[in-house]
């Protein structure tokens, strides 16, 4: 066909291959006011024009030519012939998506097209956008169009129970678009596509397997972006459980964030988790942060999350360090609580009413001694020499550029002015500047503040009295030993608050929010 379409069809003859086209297909049919092929048509022979023309060879105008025609795929799929033309949109968007992937990856290829771009003024307007994130906005046009199907039955499915129309390429063109939005970071663009289909798409049970597990891992890893946890775990959950077991490789893109959404939520994951094939080596990197949340041990877990550890770069790729060192903070003050409980804790008297009481004086110890050892502070004087005052294992305290090495004995003095003789070299705009205070560490107000968090998260169960600076236990109604009172299971404490309904996951029955319209003539005044 290609040989044929250069031979009697050449660029020149462009207006005889449209001739060609329009004789061949209809220009009418009922549905679409007599004009219905015409778009059909207009594909048809930008599809010819770009077998014929193309040259895989050249990357960059491979993409645009192929942009231009799922431009033009786009616009036949709104027409009465949409439907015929769908896998044929949906085979043009996945080359396009996995195109635009490679050429971002290799920014020598797109040197050219930058400067281009540049030359008229394009920067000027705002922020560049990527040939990732471009390509993925005009396929985010086709998905539109299918997931705003109005023919057929209103909830979308045929007589079977299936999805009928455009509607079968909801969730393949969505997964498409979702990938290039994810790979190009923007996160707002992805809400849209689930805002969409929440409102509008049928049930995603209804839909093969391999398009469940994909849409399920993108809209788990969104909630996960957003902090919402539960909601990320029940996707990534449900994304694992129907993700086939031979594909290991998906399996193991779920389980790096299944379990760190879990880790934040209070769940550690048991031993037959890493000996599972798609874990291999997940017990080195999250192992040792589960030890030292359930220790209390914030020395170690500064470690293990500080961005020169071991693992930092591991985590940084998969972009789940700064949720597991900011989002566990919570769980591992909770557990420094409890080791203190159990180191110093007052246990109490059921019989004569005695409630079992924790020195918030013990826990600021603790926490002023693992944030010192933390910092590198406190080593014995035999262990250190003028290098290392404010280091320790190679970590330098944060306030260490601001200390100033000795200067040798045999150094003669140098002319120097008031300050400088004080301080070394000043900056004049910084002469009347303070010394900067040592560091931050935790005082008796956050002690106190953390504690009052937990107890109002439900992960702890007491009260606290400021004047005695201790935290008295509730045993509760069954009379449950003190340990297990005051601190509750943190998974099964933060799980119980969530909601099993995730925004953006449609299931049988379920009734959405959008578009949906509040009666209120019955209602009864406020306060009544």
């Amino acid at each position: 066909m290609i040989t044929e379409l250069k031979q009697v069809y050449p660029v020149s003859q462009h207006d005889r291959l449209e001739k060609k086209c329009t004789d061949t297909l209809p220009t009418e049919e009922g549905g679409d006011g007599g004009g219905s092929f015409t778009s059909f048509i207009s594909f048809m022979v930008g599809y010819f024009v770009f077998i014929r023309d193309v040259d895989v060879s050249q990357l960059l105008e491979t993409h645009d030519k192929l942009k231009a025609l799922l431009g033009q795929a786009s616009i036949a799929l709104s027409a009465s012939t949409g439907l015929i033309i769908v896998p044929t949109v949906i085979s043009l968007s996945r080359t396009l998506s996995r195109l635009a992937i490679g050429l971002d990856k290799r920014p020598d290829l797109v040197a050219n097209l930058t400067s281009r771009e540049a030359a008229a003024g394009a920067e000027e307007a705002g922020e560049r956008v990527t040939l990732a994130e471009d390509s993925a906005n005009l396929i985010r046009e086709a998905f539109k169009k299918c997931a705003s199907e109005r023919s057929g039955n209103v909830s979308g499915l045929d007589s079977n129970g299936r999805p009928e129309g455009r509607r079968i390429g909801i969730y393949l063109m969505a997964n498409v678009c979702l990938k290039l939005f994810f790979h190009c970071r923007k996160l707002r663009s992805a809400e849209q596509i689930f805002a969409l289909i929440y409102q509008q798409s049928p049930p995603l049970s209804l839909y093969p397997a391999a398009q469940r597990t994909t849409f399920l891992y993108y809209l788990g890893r969104y909630h996960f972006a957003n902090n919402h946890f539960y909601r990320a775990q029940l996707a990534l959950q449900a994304a694992y459980n129907q993700c086939h077991r031979l594909a290991t490789k998906q399996c193991r893109l779920i389980l790096i964030y299944l379990i760190t959404a879990n880790i934040i939520l209070g769940r550690f994951p048991k031993p037959y988790v890493y000996e599972k094939t798609a874990a291999r080596r997940f017990r080195d990197k999250f192992t040792p942060i589960c030890q030292a949340i359930i220790r209390g041990d914030i020395a170690s877990f500064r470690a293990l999350t500080d961005i020169n550890s071991p693992s930092a770069a591991w985590f940084l790729h998969w972009r789940i360090l700064l949720q597991i060192k900011n989002r566990c903070e919570v769980i591992l003050w909770r557990s420094l609580a409890r080791r203190t409980y159990l180191l110093s804790g007052n246990r109490g008297d059921a019989a004569n009413k005695k409630a079992a009481t924790l020195s918030m004086e013990d826990v600021l110890t603790l926490a002023i001694f693992l944030e010192q050892r933390a910092l590198g502070m406190g080593i014995k004087e035999g262990n250190k020499d003028s290098t290392s005052q404010n280091s320790i294992d190679g970590k330098q305290h944060a306030n260490s550029i601001f200390i100033f090495p000795p200067t040798p004995a045999d150094t003669p003095p140098a002319r120097q002015s008031e300050d400088e003789a004080q301080y070394g070299y000043v900056d004049p705009d910084l002469v009347d500047m303070v010394d900067p205070p040592g560091p931050d560490l935790p005082t008796m107000e956050t002690v106190e503040s953390m504690m009052a968090s937990l107890v109002d998260q439900g992960l702890l169960h007491g009260f606290i009295s400021h004047g005695q600076k201790r935290f008295a236990i509730k045993s509760g109604v069954k009379q449950s030993p003190p340990l297990r009172a005051g601190f509750p299971n943190a998974w099964a404490t933060l799980s119980a608050k969530g909601s099993d309904e995730v925004p953006g996951w449609v299931k049988e029955g379920q009734k959405r929010l959008g578009g949906t319209v509040m009666h209120l003539s019955n209602a009864r005044p406020v306060g009544a």
